[in-house]
């Protein structure tokens, strides 16, 4: 089984974050930028959120907020769900399932030290499931 720290050793571990006063709009610019769907909201070293494209939707389009003059702190999820890099991508599946989230930050101790998405855990278990086919098809034709 995949570890989450097999998964970043594999994809890298950038992780894209900005400070909770900083605006929305500077937040979506900075997604955009980095052609990334979320960003953890730190203060200093310390993770205290995390925004998403969703909570963008959700709590500035469709309340009509204005994204210049809203804070990040005012939209983002406080209740981080996150991963470590023991965890299996099936377990991080099954969190990501149960708890409806796109995005595990990934925690060693406090300190954060990448990100995974639902993208990167579905991409690894069709690799596998890929390596078990070729592997049979493999052990059938002798």
């Amino acid at each position: 089984m995949t570890t989450v720290r097999q998964l970043l050793d594999h994809k890298g571990r950038n992780v894209w974050s900005i400070r909770p006063d900083a605006t929305v709009y500077e937040a979506i610019a900075k997604m955009a930028e980095k052609d990334a769907g979320s960003l953890v909201v730190m203060d200093g070293e310390k993770l205290v959120g995390i925004i998403t494209e969703r909570h963008y939707a959700r709590n500035i389009m469709l309340k009509g907020k204005a994204s210049p003059t809203t804070p990040v702190g005012d939209i983002m999820e406080r209740r981080v769900v996150c991963a470590t890099p023991e965890q299996t991508a099936e377990q991080c599946m099954a969190v990501m399932t149960d708890k409806r989230v796109r995005h595990l930050p990934v925690l060693e101790g406090k300190k954060v030290i990448g990100i995974i998405s639902i993208g990167d855990l579905v991409k690894n278990i069709i690799g596998d499931q890929k390596f078990i086919i070729d592997q049979l098809v493999h052990y059938i034709h002798g």
